[in-house]
């Protein structure tokens, strides 16, 4: 007898499928705001509206200035999928107060193979996260599973060390299980 999937593989079944909207060639990222049991927003990495992204232009900025994954973020086309998550639900003008945000990551290697990753908010997602009134934020792990992050321990934690003494970083070799 086939077991019924749980809410949370739910959302994150539909949250890999707004990450295959991505026009990047190295990686894609979808997200999803939930409140209440519904979906309020969606949002996946891509250039800002009605500008060219790398699939229109053909490269990929980062890859040719061979910059690494997780570092200099202000020279990248495209929006992070938790910011146009975000966006997207003020452009609707629906509050994001006490929601959950599901993300989902993959990359792709130079010959184009696909890995699933640790999915984890960047600094400047998290950051905006914590402004936003989000609670929680879950992501797609490597094995399959979802590990929960609740904001409220990002706060603390900034509160007692510097942000910059974070632990778990995207793009580092520091991130480690709680």
């Amino acid at each position: 007898m086939k077991k019924r999937i749980t809410k949370d593989q739910y959302y994150m079944n539909i949250t890999r499928e707004v990450a295959g909207r991505t026009p990047c060639f190295r990686a894609h990222h979808g997200a999803i705001i939930v409140s209440d049991d519904q979906i309020i927003a969606t949002g996946y990495n891509g250039a800002p509206r009605k500008t060219k992204d790398c699939y229109e232009r053909g490269n990929c900025l980062r890859s040719e200035l061979k910059i690494p994954s997780g570092q200099r973020y202000e020279l990248c086309r495209s929006v992070h999928s938790e910011q146009n998550a975000l966006i997207n639900a003020a452009r609707a003008g629906v509050s994001v107060l006490g929601g959950t945000l599901f993300l989902y990551s993959k990359i792709f290697d130079k010959d184009g193979n696909e890995k699933i990753i640790n999915a984890y908010p960047c600094f400047i997602c998290k950051k905006m996260l914590v402004n936003s009134g989000i609670k929680n934020v879950k992501c797609n792990q490597e094995d399959g599973s979802i590990k929960e992050y609740f904001i409220e321990d990002w706060v603390k934690d900034w509160q007692e060390n510097d942000l910059i003494d974070d632990v778990e970083q995207y793009g580092t070799k520091i991130i480690k299980n709680k």
